[in-house]
């Protein structure tokens, strides 16, 4: 049976020392070089991408119990996204020469980092296909149950539009009409899933 993200990470919060960061403030920036990877045990970050005209699209946004920003520590290429806390947020940071020693205490850590990294490949994938082959009414219901945790998604219709790379207009309009079928209640920062079923269904899942 596969661990929780919460047990999966243990060793981190075991050899690591957290921090906190206050809400809206940038953990590393798009472009820069990493030299270390992140592991978020309370709070809230987003990951996005900014253009040379200053726009941003939010790439995803993260609850607590992820790892973040290791891409670039693994590869030692350019950062090619930023994160920034949305909320006061507690976090680890992870360097080469304490993820060393923990893989050297808990060999089993290295395992889960392989299963995690290849996930992450696998949702990669996964967006691709939805991107391609889904509507956009359809993006957003999968956008919906892929970032629901106990019901409900915390986020913005801002944030769910970068997300699903639709308009905050369509993502309004599309959130209107799943509330009228009964399949979500749209809240403040909040989307509350009340038929998961019926998003399958419309999806084709």
């Amino acid at each position: 049976m596969e661990p929780s993200n919460e047990k999966k990470w243990d060793v981190l919060e075991k050899f690591h020392t957290s921090h906190i960061v206050q809400k809206n403030r940038m953990i590393y920036w798009q472009e820069a070089f990493a030299d270390e990877f992140y592991y978020l045990k309370n709070g809230k970050v987003k990951i996005f991408l900014s253009s040379e005209d200053g726009a941003e699209k939010t790439l995803t946004v993260l609850e607590p119990g992820n790892i973040f920003g290791e891409a670039a520590f693994f590869d030692g290429l350019p950062r090619v996204s930023s994160a920034k806390t949305l909320v006061k947020s507690e976090i680890i940071t992870v360097t080469r020469k304490s993820l060393l020693e923990c893989i050297r205490r808990e060999p089993q850590f290295a395992m889960n980092l392989l299963t995690y990294l290849s996930q992450t490949i696998r949702m990669l994938s996964a967006q691709v296909i939805s991107m391609t082959f889904l509507q956009a009414d359809q993006r957003l219901a999968r956008l919906l149950l892929s970032l629901a945790r106990n019901g409900a998604v915390h986020a913005t219709q801002d944030d769910l539009a970068g997300l699903a790379g639709v308009s905050r207009v369509t993502v309004s309009r599309t959130l209107a009409g799943f509330s009228r079928k009964g399949w979500i209640c749209a809240h403040y920062g909040a989307v509350e899933i009340r038929d998961e079923a019926g998003l399958l269904a419309f999806i084709g899942g």
